[in-house]
């Protein structure tokens, strides 16, 4: 909780126009950038792909990885990073089993938070590791996790780059792609290893339960207004940044987490959007 002034009626609260003079919300704020960037630009390709639910298998799996290293004294990132990583790269050598294969995964996904109980468990003081783990707090975020989470989306977003165009390809018309002489399994494998960072990246700000909202959301959102990829992956990068810094703030003035309002702004842009493209196509039919 932090500590504000009551508002003097008439008097405009010294708080109110201090939202960075905190050290952990210029933190966060920078956190939030660098993650939500990442987010809105990979979330955009898993909506396309129609591999949604491998990026929620992701983050469930890195759960398992983050209490793995707690357990084992390390940072819970590198657990995290190091289990979707893989776990990404798995998925991608399935190709196009992976549609195909919910049940399985589903099944896996609850061994996979099992097991991370499990390693929390063992561990001392686990119930407020946990919350942490599966909701996030991004106000805790410090500035050496800033620079890692820079240094990976950088990273990320380059690889995306230079794949971007192969992986469009073969995203739209797999058949065709195929025919060219494009790898599906091999830009399967690159982007679902990309999904895994950006989804490690998302665990820092809304936790690991709650990363569909931050990647998935806003893209869904773009593709139903932005009439051309690159248009949707700006607006799907725009709408993530303004949910991101909107849930902080709202966390600021009211005090409730900020994945709660993270979780919720997805919510309602999602909503905007469908209505708003209903009204479109009604006036084009008009």
């Amino acid at each position: 909780m932090i500590a504000r002034r009551r508002a003097v009626p008439g008097r405009v609260s010294p708080a109110m126009p201090s939202l960075l003079q905190y050290d952990f919300m210029r933190n966060a704020f920078a956190a939030a950038a660098v993650v939500a960037v990442l987010a809105g630009a990979v979330g955009y390709f898993l909506v396309l792909r129609g591999q949604t639910f491998a990026g929620h298998a992701l983050a469930h799996v890195g759960f398992t990885g983050a209490t793995g290293a707690v357990l084992a004294g390390i940072a819970p990132i590198w657990g995290l990073v190091l289990a979707t990583v893989a776990a990404g790269i798995g998925m991608g050598f399935m190709g196009e089993r992976l549609a195909q294969r919910d049940v399985a995964i589903g099944l896996v996904l609850a061994l996979a938070l099992g097991f991370g109980l499990l390693f929390l468990s063992f561990f001392t003081g686990s119930a407020t590791q946990a919350t942490t783990l599966l909701f996030g707090n991004v106000l805790a975020v410090d500035r050496h996790t800033i620079w890692l989470l820079l240094v990976m989306a950088v990273a990320s977003l380059l690889t995306l780059a230079i794949i971007s165009r192969p992986l469009l390809f073969a995203s739209v018309h797999p058949e065709l792609a195929e025919a060219k002489g494009v790898s599906l399994r091999l830009y399967s494998v690159l982007f679902l290893a990309i999904a895994a960072l950006a989804t490690a990246e998302c665990a820092q700000i809304v936790g690991v339960l709650l990363v569909f909202a931050l990647m998935v959301g806003p893209a869904a959102a773009a593709q139903r207004c932005a009439a051309t990829v690159s248009a949707g992956v700006l607006l799907s990068i725009a709408l993530a940044l303004l949910e991101a810094w909107g849930g902080i703030a709202l966390a600021y003035y009211t005090n409730w987490p900020s994945s709660f309002w993270i979780t919720v702004l997805s919510s309602v842009v999602y909503m905007l959007a469908i209505l708003w493209q209903s009204v479109a196509a009604r006036t084009a039919a008009a």
